[in-house]
């Protein structure tokens, strides 16, 4: 089981988004990046990526691109997109493979941004 130091974890999720091309980076509005140790039990009620044992791993919280109206964004918060730290070591992988599945994991919370459901993100071969 891979145990990341803080500092290894935020860089592997910076090291996530800077995989991301830069025309869906650049789309990228209203959203803020969160790093957590573990989610609250609140957490579970949004669109996010699961562990086969139910662990959340990554959660998008907000209002999707595809969703937002004319007036989105005056006086808005921003969406969060939170990344957890503990459900990714628990997963049993090496290192390098929790690294991957980190960068999977932003992805996946990236593509709710951008409206995709569970399905289309598993199409993607995200889930």
């Amino acid at each position: 089981m891979a145990k990341l130091t803080d500092e290894e974890f935020e860089a592997a999720v910076q090291d996530a988004l800077d995989s991301i091309p830069d025309e869906f980076l650049d789309e990228l509005d209203n959203v803020a990046f969160m790093l957590a140790d573990e989610p609250d039990e609140e957490d579970y009620f949004g669109d996010g990526l699961y562990t086969e044992g139910g662990e959340l791993m990554g959660l998008y919280s907000g209002i999707a691109m595809t969703e937002r109206g004319d007036y989105y964004g005056y006086g808005e918060f921003p969406d969060t997109i939170t990344i957890f730290k503990g459900p990714h070591e628990r997963m049993g992988l090496s290192h390098a493979d929790t690294i991957e599945e980190i960068r999977r994991t932003v992805v996946h919370e990236i593509a709710h941004y951008f409206g995709m459901d569970e399905e289309q993100v598993d199409e993607m071969g995200y889930a």
